[in-house]
């Protein structure tokens, strides 16, 4: 019996610590139970939990990228439009100081053209020969008269040229800002040369019937385009009776149109 007792309280159960051991255990922190009356077990300590991934730290570098993104974004934006208001402030100013050389171009133009009107009056006023009606009209003082042929002609016909500054030399090819010339025919005879000038294949002549005078009260054929007898000048003939005889008034250039209307304006005879 007692060496029974003794045997047990040597070794215990198989495996099982003995009583200094668990005191020491117990001493060290290590729990201790026993499931079985007698026994002694060792409880096993949990493992401890593994820390969990930082997930601000990764959400935070996501926003500075992407913050970093739209700063980029708005920096090159910035950049362009900068770019653009420059080259477009340039373009700006060159069309303004265009449009300002433009507008001073304009202005002296319109200042040389006030001066050159002005300097036209007053009017000088024409006499033609008084057995022919006395033709008379109205034309700018800065124009010269030349009389190449009185009515005393052998054929009759009185013919006058008119010119800004001089008369150039008469001649087929020279432009004229006015020829006056009075023929000893009849209207119809006259008119029946100019149809058949408008006849002529590619003749670029046209004519229509208008009235002209101080009064206008003078009915006359009104020709435009390619003046016959001439070198190919285009310009306006106006023709209308005198009389027995027929008055023609002839422009060789278009650019004394505006001359040209204002002096057939002005136009009185003797009937």
């Amino acid at each position: 019996m007692d060496n029974m007792n003794g045997m047990n309280g040597a070794s215990g159960m198989p495996g099982a610590p003995g009583i200094p051991q668990v005191q020491s255990m117990q001493q060290a922190g290590v729990p201790v139970s026993s499931g079985v009356p007698g026994q002694m077990m060792v409880q096993q300590v949990p493992e401890a939990a593994l820390p969990k991934k930082d997930m601000s730290g990764l959400i935070k570098t996501i926003v500075i990228i992407i913050l970093s993104l739209v700063a980029v974004t708005f920096i090159g934006l910035f950049i362009w439009m900068t770019m653009n208001y420059q080259e477009a402030q340039t373009d700006l100013d060159t069309k303004v100081a265009v449009a300002v050389a433009e507008a001073k171009d304009e202005q002296a133009m319109e200042l040389e053209n006030d001066f050159l009107e002005r300097e036209k009056y007053p009017y000088k006023t024409f006499s033609g020969p008084a057995d022919y009606g006395q033709l008379t009209f109205e034309y700018p003082k800065t124009w010269s008269v030349y009389v190449a042929q009185s009515a005393a002609s052998s054929d009759g016909d009185f013919n006058a040229y008119f010119n800004p500054i001089q008369v150039d030399a008469v001649g087929d090819d020279t432009v004229n800002a006015l020829r006056v010339v009075i023929r000893d025919e009849s209207f119809d005879e006259v008119t029946e040369e100019y149809q058949r000038e408008m006849e002529r294949d590619n003749s670029g002549l046209t004519m229509a019937t208008t009235t002209i005078g101080k009064n206008n009260n003078i009915t006359a054929n009104r020709y435009t385009g390619v003046i016959p007898n001439t070198e190919d000048l285009v310009g306006y003939v106006v023709t209308f009776k005198i009389r027995d005889k027929t008055a023609i008034l002839q422009t060789d250039s278009v650019l004394f149109e505006e001359d040209f209307n204002k002096l057939l304006g002005t136009v009185t005879f003797n009937e």
